[in-house]
């Protein structure tokens, strides 16, 4: 069962979280941080993966923290879920349009970290989130799950069709790269990922 549970506790955070990736999209999220619930929540529901979070985060500051730990222990939880990568499809992309807003997501899951960030999201908050956060996150998540994960706006004005439409786009392209493939090789001519 490709799963993983992480406990992680630091001065300003104390996450649990827990990830299957061939799961059903079923979900239980509690961040802390109502729209990176909203995101969360999307995010397995469209990835088809199981996702548990818990978060107690220093939200009285703001939530920096919150969310680029739940972005450190998502990353680490993919990551180990997926071992040496064996029989994975290793690419996946997806166009995703939300309303106006058009979202192009392409995922390798090569063991080298690179996020090539391409939202302009127009406000600075959606509610009370700050939207510098989303790229915070995708940093974070990349950094502990080594991937290309290339992001890109290719329409939009709306904030929160933006971002919505990016962790939706980000979550079918993560479908598609780590699904198997039925060949249980290491998907590289170096043998090794």
């Amino acid at each position: 069962m490709r799963s993983y549970e992480i406990t992680r506790k630091t001065a300003e955070t104390d996450i649990r979280l827990s990830l299957k990736l061939d799961g059903t999209g079923k979900s239980s999220i509690d961040t802390g941080c109502g729209f990176l619930n909203h995101m969360l929540t999307l995010f397995a529901a469209h990835g088809k993966f199981d996702l548990t979070v818990k978060c107690v985060g220093d939200t009285d500051v703001d939530d920096h923290h919150s969310v680029e730990d739940i972005g450190i222990c998502l990353g680490t939880a993919f990551r180990e879920a997926l071992g040496d990568k064996r029989g994975i499809t290793r690419y996946g992309s997806f166009l995703l349009p939300m309303d106006e807003a058009l979202i192009l997501s392409a995922v390798d899951i090569s063991g080298r970290s690179c996020l090539c960030y391409g939202l302009e999201i127009p406000t600075e908050k959606i509610g009370t989130f700050d939207t510098e956060l989303v790229e915070e996150f995708f940093l974070a998540f990349t950094r502990n799950c080594p991937m290309s994960l290339h992001l890109r706006q290719l329409a939009g004005k709306n904030a929160h069709h933006i971002v919505e439409g990016a962790f939706k786009s980000v979550a079918r392209a993560l479908k598609m790269a780590v699904a198997l493939d039925g060949t249980g090789e290491i998907p590289s001519t170096k043998g090794v990922l």
